[in-house]
């Protein structure tokens, strides 16, 4: 399978701190990677390092071929091809739910009015939304607004999205219809890179599982490989602590 991302020998320091250790993996078309670990184990980082919302200390982010740290690559350009999902939402307050989805097209894609509204309408169908076109994001509650934030990252189109733990900001009676739509979205074969703490979601929806410690990769492989023979102690220690949580 074509890789979208690849990402060799990654570094980043905050000061003295290092988060990530030379991370090495790659997501490929298609393909629903979940990465999982406990807080403070490196994982927003390294998606926030993939997207250049941090810039990486060391390393390569290869995306079609090419090196995007290198200083000749358009980072701009290159932002347009990865939708992201955050933890709070990050809506604009003074828009719309419409609008919301329709600014970034307009802006960033240079598509008219009518089309982005067109392609917003679409993905707002999608996620359940579509009857809330007119509303402000305060008038919605944390799972509508999460909805409304993957239909705003799926109106750019992206080649992945990055989905940053969408649901822990969530009441736990809304997490589900948030996972619902990521379960359908993933059925569509629409790549997607989830950092998440709901280990029902990694196991039941990931082609593969990444599990991060101490800011390296501490394992990785197949949802059943990871949650019914992992190799690595810490691995299990982790998932029998978590598991026995929910």
């Amino acid at each position: 399978m074509e890789n979208v991302i690849e990402v060799k020998h990654l570094n980043k320091s905050f000061g003295t701190h290092e988060v990530l250790k030379d991370i090495d993996f790659s997501v490929s078309k298609g393909e629903v990677v979940c990465i999982i670990g406990s807080s403070g184990s490196g994982k927003s980082t390294l998606l926030r390092c993939i997207n250049l919302l941090e810039t990486p200390s060391g390393g390569e982010i290869i995306y079609k071929g090419e090196n995007i740290l290198d200083a000749k690559h358009d980072i701009y350009k290159y932002r347009t091809k990865l939708g992201m999902v955050f933890q709070q939402f990050n809506l604009f307050n003074n828009h719309d739910v419409l609008s919301n989805c329709t600014v970034g097209q307009i802006k960033v894609l240079k598509r008219s009015k009518k089309e982005a509204e067109e392609v917003a309408m679409k993905y707002l169908k999608i996620v359940g939304m579509d009857s809330f076109i007119n509303a402000k994001p305060k008038q919605l509650s944390g799972g509508q607004k999460q909805r409304v934030a993957i239909a705003r990252a799926l109106s750019m189109e992206p080649d992945v999205i990055l989905f940053d733990e969408p649901t822990s900001a969530l009441d736990p009676e809304m997490v589900g219809e948030v996972l619902k739509v990521m379960k359908e979205l993933a059925d569509t074969g629409l790549t997607m890179l989830v950092v998440t703490h709901e280990m029902g979601f990694a196991k039941e929806v990931s082609d593969r599982v990444v599990f991060m410690d101490k800011g390296v990769i501490a394992e990785e492989g197949s949802p059943d490989q990871i949650f019914n023979n992992p190799v690595q102690e810490r691995t299990r220690e982790f998932l029998k602590r978590t598991l026995k949580k929910d």
